[in-house]
């Protein structure tokens, strides 16, 4: 039996709409991007939504947008997926990171007060909602207040995940969302910048489109849309096409099938690995609402008291217990990466490994299983038999 990592929830409603913008001839942005970002909008109840054509660009369009130029120092989690912390680099600006907790997998909320009390030119947080549990957002937010920071969340795992009755992405200036295959919600490759700011969404919507005051629906809803609009600012290319925009009204259509089934299969982890030794589950703290965009656990004795020796001697062990998987037809990866641990941000910031130890070992014994909402009970029994027979 073969066990894929993920695999979007698509079926005849996605192959029936995907044809509609090729009936029409209107295949760039248009109708169905505009039906996306409304059914997001409600979905998320965040008052606007903005489509971009991925989440890394919806980042940069947001920064941008909030102001954070060229010399400004943006706070980002050092376990992430690279793409946060290039956004930063693409304005210019320099990431600063904070480690995380391993138990959330997020910022580690005292870490982050210490870098902002003794760092006087941080202009912004960027809190990322890794594997689909908001960031302590209250918290983040307290901080932000009190030192004038702006904040943007990264929501890329982040659909369907809230605290209390507010969605990730509705704290902090804006959030932003990927509808890349692994996500809950996915369109192919897209991304979605939210917010409840007018004037916000407003730029952010002129400059995924070149700069330009209008975009090509409202000149062709209007009357002189042959003429084309000004362009006041310099924008980019950043728009979605008709044809994503399709595929995201019909995943919007099943959203709350998706998240239950996705629910679901994470509650028959829950009880089914409760007590495999070395792996450490993950934790949703009271009023957090966890959405599983992947269900990583952590190959370790413990959270405390962890030494570069123990994370590589474990980091063995992981590695093995992956490889043994993987001849069984189970596919799985590391959670993510830390980002200091990359060529680029070494070479440019002269990081070692031990300078964010937590993310490094998050880094080196994170392991994410296979979830999709399609998954048989047959595949997750065989999955967890497979456990047991490599665990022996």
């Amino acid at each position: 039996m073969k066990i894929p990592i993920s695999k979007p929830y698509f079926d005849d409603e996605e192959e029936k709409i995907i044809i509609k913008p090729l009936q029409s001839g209107w295949v760039v942005q248009g109708p169905f991007v505009k039906e996306f970002e409304e059914k997001f909008s409600a979905y998320t109840k965040i008052p606007y939504a903005v489509a971009s054509s991925n989440c890394t660009t919806a980042l940069h369009l947001g920064l941008i947008a909030l102001g954070i130029k060229r010399g400004d120092k943006v706070i980002v989690p050092s376990f992430t997926y690279v793409a946060s912390a290039n956004a930063i680099e693409y304005v210019g600006a320099t990431p600063i990171f904070c480690d995380i907790d391993l138990r959330s997998f997020n910022l580690d909320i005292q870490k982050l007060e210490d870098i902002v009390v003794n760092n006087n030119d941080i202009k912004a947080i960027m809190p990322v909602h890794l594997f689909g549990l908001c960031a302590n957002m209250p918290k983040i937010m307290e901080l932000a207040k009190e030192y004038k920071l702006k904040v943007i969340e990264d929501c890329a795992c982040g659909f369907d995940s809230w605290i209390g009755t507010k969605h990730g992405g509705s704290f902090g200036d804006c959030g932003c969302f990927s509808f890349h295959p692994r996500k809950a919600i996915s369109t192919g490759e897209g991304g979605m910048l939210v917010t409840g700011i007018q004037t916000l969404a407003e730029k952010v919507r002129c400059l995924r489109d070149h700069g330009a005051s209008k975009s090509d629906l409202e000149r062709h809803l209007q009357e002189g849309g042959s003429l084309l609009p000004n362009f006041n600012i310099l924008g980019y290319n950043y728009r979605l096409t008709d044809m994503q925009g399709a595929l995201g009204v019909t995943q919007m259509n099943k959203a709350q099938k998706i998240m239950q089934a996705r629910r679901k299969i994470a509650q028959w982890y829950n009880e089914a690995l409760a007590d495999f030794p070395l792996l450490l589950l993950p934790q949703t703290p009271e009023n957090f609402k966890h959405s599983y965009q992947s269900y990583v656990v952590l190959f370790s004795p413990s959270y405390e008291g962890l030494t570069l020796e123990m994370i590589a001697k474990y980091n063995k062990k992981r590695n093995i217990f992956m490889q043994k998987l993987e001849s069984l037809g189970i596919s799985t990866r590391q959670g993510t990466h830390a980002v200091h641990t990359l060529k680029y941000y070494c070479d440019k910031y002269y990081f070692k490994e031990d300078d964010y130890l937590t993310s490094l070992a998050a880094d080196r014994l994170s392991i994410s299983l296979p979830l999709y909402p399609q998954m048989s009970e047959s595949e997750f029994d065989y999955l967890i038999n497979s456990f047991k027979k490599v665990f022996g």
